[in-house]
């Protein structure tokens, strides 16, 4: 089967926004809230309250987004709810007002595609809210309301606040705040096809798709994809999918995942011992127990045996996001843990994610502190920012650390090189996770152009007369990218 994936996700960097928590504007747009009871920008985020981010204040970032090199961004969900991360929607057609809005974002839109950066929203289409207006209906009118039969009811009367008394309908992982969607329904099935449709045509350029492992009605997906392709058939379709994702990466469904496959080998072979356990236990993406070279290499190359190529290419990868701790607080404020694992996003197949705030070396252990207010300047980590820069310009300079094969050349101890090859463009990419200084030679037949220029890092290279060897030095807990 000839697989279909947008050409632009090869080529992008994303950056994903947790819109209450990036950037609040410094104009005054808001005509309601002037004087809204926020929570204090740099104090620790709780469960219930608003920082007051807005997308005014993320049109007001763009110029630094795109100084770091970013052209894609994924929002977490935007529209209007009653919760800080928005995933209790109240209404699929309205950006929320504390964010500025459809005006808005409109604005932001238009603000992004004129510098040609794109824009994926978050689809919440499992479940809604108890404030969701047909969810209201049904409560208000129980047996007798028009949208009844678009939740799973078990049982009359509905209990949707008092805990004391069964819920009596479906809630998502049991949480009576949030029905699940009867998707056997074809009302709804239409309903949230054309809220898909409605954004596409809007502008946005795809969808990153809540929980969809849970819509369990055949074809749902399918269809899914059918439509957004046929308004917009560059449009982005990438689920949240935590483990192996063969069931809806068949080319039929999502373009990619969220590559937590990725993430959880990487954090393990970078961070090793460092990992503090009580930030990944419980998680399904295992960043855990530290791994070597040689395991590190055989989970890359069996993620890259998973999918077909161009699905890989569309992967969305990522060290961190709104659902883990961050990597920084994991690794217990090891900075080369953050250096070495951006150095390897940022060279594998697939598009590299940053979440907000961990170019500049911001903490956070597992949510609500993963969703901090983006520090102010003075509490940058400038180093980590400059590390992120300069990956990030390689990878755009490169067309072989985009789209170029992947191939292991040595996996021994704390030692792992691989190359990127792209037609007559060969990248070789080292890393040493260990504490001491590592010296290596590699054979290299595979290799034409015998790469020796050192595009970054601070490594010894020389190869031997005949080409056919390189010795790499490289000192502790460092990488390096040779061109």
């Amino acid at each position: 089967m000839d697989i279909q994936t947008p050409d632009w996700v090869k080529h992008a960097v994303f950056y994903q926004i947790f819109p209450d928590r990036f950037a609040k504007s410094q104009h005054p747009h808001k005509r309601l809230l002037k004087n809204a009871s926020w929570e204090d920008w740099d104090d620790m985020p709780t469960l219930r309250g608003y920082k007051g981010g807005d997308l005014w204040g993320v049109i007001e970032q763009l110029d630094y987004l795109q100084d770091l090199g970013i052209n894609a961004i994924y929002f977490t969900p935007i529209f209007q709810s009653a919760s800080n991360h928005r995933y209790h929607t109240h209404d699929y057609y309205q950006v929320d007002p504390m964010l500025g809005g459809n005006s808005a974002f409109r604005e932001l839109l238009d603000a992004c595609h004129k510098r040609n950066m794109k824009v994926v929203l978050d689809g919440v289409f499992n479940h809604s809210s108890r404030g969701f207006f047909f969810f209201h209906d049904v409560l208000e009118n129980a047996i007798q309301s028009p949208w009844v039969n678009w939740f799973k009811i078990h049982d009359w009367p509905l209990s949707p606040y008092n805990e004391e008394f069964p819920a009596n309908y479906e809630g998502w992982a049991g949480l009576r705040a949030l029905p699940v969607f009867n998707h056997d329904n074809p009302e709804v099935r239409e309903y949230i096809m054309e809220i898909a449709e409605h954004w596409i045509k809007f502008g946005i350029d795809g969808w990153r798709l809540d929980v969809p492992f849970e819509v369990k009605t055949p074809g749902f997906w399918q269809e899914f994809r059918e439509r957004v392709k046929a308004i917009n058939p560059d449009a982005y379709i990438v689920g949240e999918v935590w483990v192996d994702a063969c069931e809806w990466l068949d080319g039929t469904q999502f373009d990619g995942v969220m590559n937590y496959l990725f993430a959880g080998p990487t954090i393990a072979f970078v961070a090793g011992d460092r990992v503090d356990i009580e930030q990944v236990q419980d998680r399904s993406y295992h960043p855990h127990p530290p791994l070597f070279a040689p395991e590190y290499g055989k989970k890359m190359q069996d993620l890259l045996d998973l999918y077909p190529w161009q699905i890989q290419l569309t992967q969305l990868n990522l060290l961190a996001s709104h659902d883990t701790a961050r990597l920084i607080s994991i690794a217990g404020g090891d900075k080369a843990s953050v250096k070495l694992a951006t150095l390897l996003l940022m060279t594998f197949p697939g598009a590299p994610s940053i979440y907000y705030g961990d170019e500049v070396g911001l903490p956070g252990r597992l949510d609500p502190d993963s969703r901090r207010g983006f520090p102010l300047e003075a509490h940058w980590e400038r180093d980590i920012l400059e590390e992120h820069r300069k990956l990030i310009a390689l990878r755009h300079a490169y067309p072989a650390l985009r789209t170029g094969q992947y191939q292991v050349l040595f996996a021994e101890g704390t030692a792992y090189v691989f190359a990127r090859i792209l037609g007559t463009e060969e990248i070789i990419v080292a890393v040493n996770v260990g504490t001491e200084s590592v010296s290596i030679t590699i054979e290299v037949d595979s290799l034409e152009s015998k790469p020796s220029q050192l595009l970054y890092g601070h490594t010894e290279v020389s190869w031997t007369e005949q080409k056919t060897n390189l010795a790499l030095n490289i000192p502790p807990r460092s990488g390096c990218i040779l061109g």
